[in-house]
C-alpha cells in the first residue's frame, strides 16, 4: 500500500512539474535532471534535481535557482522554484527563507514571495504548502541571492 501511494505521489509530482510553466511559457525539456529517492533515479525532469524526502522538517523544502533571459534593459534575471518534497503527507506552512537584502527590479507577487526583514522572506504568505506543490517566481538583480530555508511549521 505504501509503495502504491509513493508511486502515485511521484507520478502526480512528475506530471505537475513537467506541465507547470513559468509565466505561461513552456519549459525547455532538452536539459534534464533527476528525481532521486533512496539512491535510485525515479524520473528525469527539466533543469533540476529533486530529492524526495519522507520526513517533515526544513530540509523538506528544496529551493532551486537558475539564471534566465535578462530583462530588455540588460538586468540579469533568475527563476526560483520552491518545492515541498515531503512524502509523508505533511503540509508545511510559515516557510521562512534566509534571503539577505533580497530585492528585485521586477515585481514579485507578495503572496508568493515577500521580504519581511533583513534575511527573512516569507513563502506563500505563510499559508499551507502541500506536499508535491511547486511555487516559482522570477526576479531581476545584478547578482543572484543565496536563498536557504530558515524555518518551517509542519503539521
Amino acid at each position: 500500500m505504501e509503495n502504491t501511494k509513493t508511486l502515485l505521489f511521484l507520478s502526480l509530482l512528475l506530471a505537475m512539474v513537467v506541465l507547470m510553466s513559468t509565466n505561461g511559457a513552456a519549459r525547455d525539456l532538452a536539459e534534464t535532471s533527476s528525481i532521486f529517492t533512496r539512491g535510485r533515479v525515479l524520473a528525469y525532469l527539466p533543469r533540476r534535481t529533486l530529492i524526495i524526502d519522507d520526513k517533515c522538517d526544513k530540509s523538506s523544502i528544496q529551493i532551486n535557482q537558475a539564471p534566465t533571459t535578462p530583462l530588455p534593459n540588460g538586468i540579469p534575471q533568475y527563476t526560483v522554484e520552491i518545492v515541498n518534497t515531503c512524502l509523508s503527507g505533511y503540509n508545511i506552512s510559515n516557510i521562512h527563507i534566509d534571503c539577505g537584502m533580497f530585492s528585485s527590479a521586477r515585481l514579485i507577487d507578495p503572496t508568493i514571495f515577500k521580504r519581511l526583514n533583513y534575511s527573512d522572506c516569507l513563502v506563500n504568505s505563510g499559508k499551507p504548502f502541500p506536499n508535491g506543490k511547486v511555487i516559482s517566481f522570477s526576479y531581476a538583480n545584478t547578482y543572484p541571492y543565496p536563498l536557504s530555508v530558515s524555518s518551517v511549521v509542519c503539521y
